[in-house]
């Protein structure tokens, strides 16, 4: 579908359209190596690549990130401890308010996907939809075989002191919270690489809590079919070309 340059522009967060009809007059815009001065010219979006200030961007009518998220930073709009994971992205992303889909602590390292689709973050975080998530806990103390049969069996989950302390004295008892891990691989020692289908609060360290042990340290290289590229730092990020991927 053709669409006029600065309505492109405006759709993919530079801004307002008068500062995206600004870019195309200032020469800051050229596709295919051709500098567009007009904010009018048409083109197709499909598979569409253009340049804003010597940055090539593609044009998707969706995005969805790949981010190596770091310690010391919180998967929310309004952080309040740490900075959110949003600064580690650039000005037209944040614009065109991606999201996270699900949420890692603020010092859970790992594999966070962002996008501004609210039908796959739904679709994604729904445990009716059965899609995977590895994690890799470094744990406190030496892992046995007895704690991963009763990970696959299923734990109850007791609820996070920093929880206990919001809920109001009185309040109605909840039914005992019960999850299980699709897999649970150790790895060594004290490492545990435990497949999800859920994503609960904490639910990875309250998980291990059940089972008599302590995550030290928590990571997440798998999401779905995409695992986190070795050549991607931390804060690094890079696009997924098609929601499919994740169930490649």
């Amino acid at each position: 579908m053709k669409q006029r340059l600065s309505q492109i522009l405006f759709s993919q967060g530079f801004g307002t359209r008068r500062l995206c009809a600004g870019l195309v007059w200032n020469g800051e815009v050229s596709i295919d190596g051709n500098v567009v001065d007009d904010p009018d010219a048409e083109f197709d979006t499909q598979g569409l690549r253009f340049t804003v200030g010597g940055q090539e961007w593609p044009c998707f009518d969706k995005a969805l990130i790949l981010l190596n998220k770091p310690a010391g930073y919180e998967c929310s709009q309004k952080p309040k401890h740490h900075p959110s994971v949003m600064s580690l992205l650039p000005a037209p992303l944040r614009e065109r308010g991606v999201q996270p889909i699900g949420r890692l602590d603020e010092d859970t390292t790992g594999l966070l996907l962002l996008t501004d689709d609210g039908a796959l973050i739904h679709r994604l975080t729904s445990p009716k939809h059965h899609v995977p998530k590895v994690y890799e806990a470094r744990c406190k103390h030496p892992l046995t075989p007895a704690m991963a049969e009763q990970l696959l069996a299923g734990v109850e989950l007791k609820e996070p002191e920093d929880k206990l302390r919001r809920e109001p004295q009185g309040k109605f008892q909840r039914p005992p919270e019960i999850s299980k891990a699709e897999a649970a691989e150790i790895a060594d020692e004290t490492l545990l690489r435990l497949t999800l289908l859920e994503g609960k609060y904490h639910q990875v360290k309250r998980m291990v809590a059940a089972v008599g042990n302590r995550v030290e340290a928590l990571h997440r290289p798998q999401f779905g079919a995409l695992s986190l590229p070795a050549d991607l730092k931390p804060g690094e990020w890079r696009w997924v070309a098609s929601p499919s991927e994740v169930w490649a």
